[in-house]
């Protein structure tokens, strides 16, 4: 990639000041596709500084105009689709197959929604009282992105920025910052002014905290794991700073026994394998109704022996690698802790596939008889790894479900829809997702407790960029 090792800085590709450089792998083969350099706080005041001084004009610009700039970036995005998707086969190791209707979709159907929610917005309006509320850009934000769904946050994020009239930096995930590269480019040639939009590549600790920290950063937006999430917190607050967080999860996935067994427990575990198991709401904890148990548990196995691990850039429905051997090690030991606790192992376990040898592959993994004070059932794994649960009462389904640090999703399977009804309105979750349905562009994303706060998508994603100004008449 021609940019590679350059940030983008007010309008234009830049060298560096930092010299440290890091290795980007492929995580099917474990090869250097190339080379990022991890910016130095200076690095991040100048695209900080370049991002403040577009502010003063681009937060003036009109709702007409934004527009214009988001149906070019769109035509852009659809024009260089392919490369995108292929560029995240390559550095996040989803199959292709999914890297096309999944991955790259996304960045389409959150861009297309945004441009119709920000028709939508109401930037003045008069309040029952008769007094008059203004929207405006909160003012300059920095923009923490992960690995897992790298279009995805980045579309959340970069999109209601500029759209509501604020100036931004992004920092993309070390791990995957080739898709950041395209997306820059993008924007670039949507013709959005120069230092609207800036992003540098860097590590966490240096770039991200520079700035969480940055006195001239107004808003910080991460998605990323709880424990970075609440480090960003601290770091912001000494300039109470407006945070929002879209962080880990452990959700539960209730299976009644009024169900179609085979159709939804396959459905259940190949949620799960879903991008080698790196979603954050992801349905990890499976709790099945105790009359339908046992024979939950041979579909289950069943379903986690036929499914296949394989090279990302085939197609089909297989399982890719993990993203790094950091992430690889982290699930390792977490299927080797449900092993030592006393989970039965249906499917999988430790150690890497037959007759794999290069790459961040695992094994589909799939325990039973977990109870919820196990480390597989408390913490995230962010890996292809299932843990099932039985409960007897829909009052038990209910207290195991809450009995989380997390509150990201949660998943009902049944036909009953009072049933699904009653118990959705209970559980403790930003959001719950009934019998095998997905959330739409527009639908705010994000969850209750230390799965974060804020939502992303459509016009509540707008909102969390905007401030509040009331002026009051005589």
């Amino acid at each position: 990639m021609d940019n590679a090792g350059k940030f983008y800085i007010n309008g234009k590709w830049v060298d560096p000041i930092s010299s440290e450089k890091m290795d980007v792998i492929n995580p099917a083969t474990e090869e250097v596709i190339t080379q990022i350099t991890l910016a130095s706080e200076k690095d991040v005041d100048l695209a900080v500084a370049a991002a403040k001084r577009a502010f003063e004009s681009y937060s003036q610009t009109t709702v007409e105009q934004r527009l214009g700039w988001l149906e070019n970036l769109l035509a852009i995005y659809k024009r260089r689709y392919a490369e995108v998707a292929d560029t995240i086969t390559t550095e996040l190791g989803a199959p292709t197959t999914m890297s096309h209707e999944q991955q790259a979709a996304a960045g389409t159907a959150h861009l297309e929604d945004f441009i119709v929610a920000l028709k939508k917005l109401k930037t003045e309006e008069i309040l029952y009282n008769g007094e008059l509320l203004l929207r405006e850009p909160i003012g300059v934000c920095g923009l923490i992105t992960p690995w897992n769904w790298p279009i995805n946050q980045i579309v959340l994020k970069v999109i209601p920025a500029l759209a509501t009239g604020c100036t931004c930096v992004l920092k993309p995930s070390e791990f995957t910052p080739l898709n950041a590269m395209l997306y820059a480019e993008m924007i670039h040639e949507a013709g959005f002014p120069a230092g609207a939009f800036n992003m540098v590549q860097g590590a966490g600790p240096v770039a991200g905290a520079t700035l969480s920290r940055h006195p001239d950063i107004t808003m910080m937006s991460f998605t990323g794991s709880t424990r970075a999430g609440k480090a960003i917190t601290k770091d912001a607050s000494e300039n109470i700073k407006r945070v929002t967080l879209e962080l880990g999860g452990k959700s539960p996935n209730i299976v009644f026994d009024d169900v179609d067994i085979e159709d939804r427990i396959a459905w259940s575990v190949n949620a799960v394998f879903n991008n080698s198991g790196q979603t954050c709401d992801a349905p990890t904890r499976m709790l099945v109704q105790r009359s339908i148990y046992d024979d939950a548990v041979k579909v289950a196995k069943r379903v986690g022996e036929q499914a296949s691990v394989g090279d990302p850039t085939k197609e089909g429905s297989h399982i890719g690698p993990l993203v790094s051997h950091i992430q690889f090690d982290r699930v390792q030991t977490l299927i080797q802790a449900g092993i030592d606790e006393g989970a039965t192992l249906l499917v999988g376990g430790a150690g890497k596939p037959d007759d794999t040898n290069e790459g961040y592959f695992v094994k589909p993994t799939i325990f039973a008889d977990v109870n919820n004070n196990m480390r597989i059932a408390r913490e995230e794994i962010f890996g292809p790894v299932v843990s099932m649960i039985p409960f007897d009462t829909e009052e038990e389904a209910i207290e195991i479900a809450n009995d989380t640090p997390y509150g990201l999703a949660a998943y009902i399977q049944t036909p009953d829809a009072k049933k699904a009804d009653r118990v959705a309105r209970k559980l403790r979750a930003g959001m719950v997702l009934l019998n095998g349905s997905s959330p739409l562009a527009g639908s705010p994303f994000g969850g209750y407790k230390q799965s974060g706060n804020g939502r992303e998508g459509g016009l509540f994603g707008l909102e969390d960029f905007m401030e509040i100004k009331m002026i009051h008449k005589l």
